[in-house]
């Protein structure tokens, strides 16, 4: 079809004329069609919400995310959840994932992990006379019943201390979560790996 005007497809039975032939190209007509006013009002709409709302939330700080509310009720969700854990007494692998997950416990771990361990496994678990906790490399197994044991109880002919008596249940638990978290993050400059690969 060399011709546009031959490829247009015969008017219709309607009293509005056709819209106009913009391209064709190897028989395919593209008509200048007009946008349905409601779809026209809808996107106009959607930008001006769009504007209002970052105008409302990010600019004057008003109101709470609904992001930032998710996190804050899930964590509060998580928290209660931990507690219920602890309160079970005995300890589970679930228990132990379950506390990863809670902030207050992690964060409790953490300053419990640097006051007494980063001696032998550095700042960040990296290792430095003890082995690497950012691998996944472990000495003594690394699912969360064996790390939680090692802390526990200890491996004394590998210079690893028993800190259940010393720190107590409810402490040697959050540094087992903060252990757990650190798990295959690989920190940089960590020392070789030892052991096996869990």
């Amino acid at each position: 079809m060399n011709n546009v005007e031959e490829a247009v497809p015969p008017p219709s039975d309607r009293n509005t004329p056709d819209p106009p032939v913009v391209h064709e190209y190897d028989g395919i007509i593209e008509l200048d069609q007009r946008l349905p006013r409601w779809w026209v009002y809808t996107l106009f709409g959607a930008i001006a919400f769009a504007a209002g709302y970052w105008v409302y939330f990010h600019s004057f700080d008003r109101g709470e995310l609904a992001s930032r509310e998710y996190g804050r009720i899930k964590a509060k969700e998580i928290a209660e959840e931990a507690e219920r854990i602890k309160q079970a007494g005995t300890v589970t692998p679930e228990m132990l994932v379950m506390l990863t997950k809670d902030r207050g416990t992690v964060e409790q771990g953490q300053e419990l992990f640097s006051q007494n361990c980063v001696t032998c496994h550095s700042e960040g678990g990296k290792g430095n006379i003890g082995p690497n906790l950012t691998d996944d490399y472990w000495l003594h197994g690394g699912e969360p019943m064996n790390v939680y044991g090692t802390i526990r109880d200890g491996f004394l002919s590998k210079q690893m201390p028993a800190w259940g008596k010393q720190l107590g249940e409810d402490r040697v638990r959050a540094v087992a979560a903060y252990v757990l978290t650190l798990k295959g993050t690989n920190a940089a400059g960590g020392k070789a790996p030892q052991g096996e690969k869990h």
